[in-house]
C-alpha cells in the first residue's frame, strides 16, 4: 500500500510576490494535493490561487487547525494514512510547526508512520538570524514576550545576560502594534554596549534588517509600529 506524505508548505511571509520567494518545486507538490490543514482557508486559497491560476479550489477539502479540528485529528490523518492521500500543512505566514501552528498534525502523523516532507521557503526567524551578524552556533528562538511590562523587562534583561555570558543569539518578537513599546523598554533598560538587531518586512518591499548597540539605537529614529518585526540580542563575532 502506497504510504501518505504530510507536505510541510511554507507560505510567503506577505506581499505578492511569489516566485522568487517559493521554489517551483514546492509549487508542483503543493497544487498535486486536495486535502490541507490550514491556519486561515482564505489564506491557504490565496496561496495555492498564485501557485496556479486554475487550481481547482472546489475539489479541495480544508482543515482549520484549532481546538475545533483535536479531537477529529486521529481519525482524519488515519484515514488518509490508509488510504494513502497525500496532504499538506499551510500556515498564515513564513513555515509550518515553526512558530506557527502544525507540529501536533506532525506528531500524530509519526505515530501513524506516515512520511513526513518538510519544504523549502521562507522562515524570518533564519533570515533575521542570517543577517543579524550573532552567533547561528548557539541561538534560541522565544517567540513572543511576555504582555506584561515587568515581566518582559526581565525577560529582556536575563537574555542579555546570557548573551554577554555563553555567546547566545536569543530571537524573539511580539505582536506588530507592541513592537514600539518593546524597542523603547530594550533602549531604556538595556546596557548601551549590548548588540541589538532588529529586522522587518522581511522579502518584502522595504525590507530592513539592522545591527546596532543599544547606545545607537537611542540616537537612530525607526518606525516598527504595525510592521511584522524579528528582535535579535547577541554578542559581536
Amino acid at each position: 500500500m502506497k504510504r501518505a506524505n504530510v507536505y510541510l508548505i511554507p507560505n510567503t511571509l506577505g506581499g505578492e510576490s511569489l516566485s522568487d520567494i517559493i521554489p517551483a518545486d514546492v509549487s508542483a507538490i503543493a497544487i498535486s494535493l486536495r486535502t490541507f490543514f490550514v491556519e486561515e482557508i482564505r489564506s491557504a486559497r490565496r496561496l495555492l490561487r498564485k501557485m496556479d491560476r486554475e487550481f481547482p479550489i472546489d475539489d479541495c477539502t480544508f482543515h482549520i487547525m484549532g481546538k475545533s479540528i483535536k479531537e477529529k485529528l486521529p481519525i482524519i490523518l488515519l484515514d488518509l494514512s490508509k488510504r494513502g492521500e497525500n496532504c499538506g500543512v499551510i500556515s498564515e505566514a513564513g513555515c509550518p510547526a515553526v512558530a506557527d501552528p502544525g507540529a501536533e498534525i506532525v506528531s500524530l502523523a509519526h505515530d501513524m508512520n506516515m512520511e513526513i516532507v518538510p519544504l523549502v521557503g521562507p522562515s524570518s526567524i533564519l533570515l533575521a538570524l542570517m543577517a543579524s551578524g550573532f552567533s547561528g552556533q548557539q541561538f534560541t528562538f522565544h517567540g513572543y514576550l511576555p504582555r506584561e511590562r515587568r515581566d518582559r523587562i526581565k525577560k529582556l534583561k536575563d537574555m542579555e545576560a546570557d548573551a554577554f555570558r555563553n555567546g547566545r543569539t536569543h530571537i524573539f518578537m511580539d505582536t506588530p502594534f507592541r513592537n514600539m513599546h518593546v524597542l523603547e523598554d530594550m533602549v531604556n533598560e538595556l546596557s548601551d554596549a549590548t548588540p541589538l538587531c532588529i529586522g522587518y518586512n522581511l522579502t518584502l518591499h522595504g525590507a530592513y534588517v539592522k545591527t546596532l548597540s543599544v547606545g545607537e539605537w537611542k540616537q537612530r529614529a525607526v518606525d516598527i509600529a504595525k510592521k511584522p518585526a524579528m528582535f535579535l540580542i547577541g554578542t559581536k563575532r
